[in-house]
C-alpha cells in the first residue's frame, strides 16, 4: 500500500503550457522574415502617361479651379467668377451655343484640392455638359 499512494503523489496534473517550442517556432519564423524581407522589390505602379491629340481643339470652355476653391469660367476669351451651383448651368448654356463636341476644360494648380476638382466635374457632369476633359501641363 505504501507504495501505491507515493505514487498518486508524485502524479499531479501539470496546469502550465510549456512555451518554449512556441518560441523557438517564433523566433525561427522572425529570422526567416527579417532575412527575405530585403530580398523583396517593391510593386511598381504604372502611372498613365499624358499624350498629344491628333489634333487639339479649336474653340473650349475652361474652367479655372483657384488655390482656394473659387470658379472661374473662361469662355471666348472672358473669364468671370461662377460659384460651384452655377457652374453646370452656366458651362451648359455656352456649349449649346458652340459647334458640336466643344470640350469644357477643367484646370487647376498641383497644389488645389483633388476634392475641388472633382466637385467641378460632378457639376459639369451633373448639368449634362457632353464632354468634359482635365488640362495637364506637358512635361516635368
Amino acid at each position: 500500500m505504501p507504495a501505491t499512494t507515493s505514487r498518486q503523489r508524485g502524479r499531479r496534473t501539470m496546469n502550465e503550457i510549456n512555451m518554449v517550442p512556441f518560441i523557438d517556432v517564433m523566433l525561427v519564423l522572425l529570422i526567416i522574415f527579417m532575412v527575405t524581407a530585403p530580398m523583396l522589390t517593391p510593386g511598381m505602379v504604372n502611372v498613365p502617361t499624358v499624350g498629344k491629340g491628333s489634333k487639339p481643339p479649336k474653340a473650349f470652355g475652361q474652367v479655372i479651379v483657384q488655390k482656394d476653391g473659387t470658379l472661374q469660367l473662361k469662355t471666348d476669351g472672358q473669364e468671370r467668377p461662377v460659384t460651384l451651383q452655377e457652374l453646370g448651368r452656366t458651362a451648359k448654356t455656352w456649349q449649346a451655343s458652340q459647334p458640336p463636341d466643344t470640350p469644357v476644360l477643367i484646370s487647376a494648380d498641383k497644389t488645389v484640392a483633388y476634392d475641388n476638382v472633382l466637385q467641378a466635374m460632378d457639376a459639369l457632369q451633373k448639368a449634362g455638359v457632353q464632354r468634359v476633359g482635365l488640362s495637364v501641363k506637358q512635361g516635368g
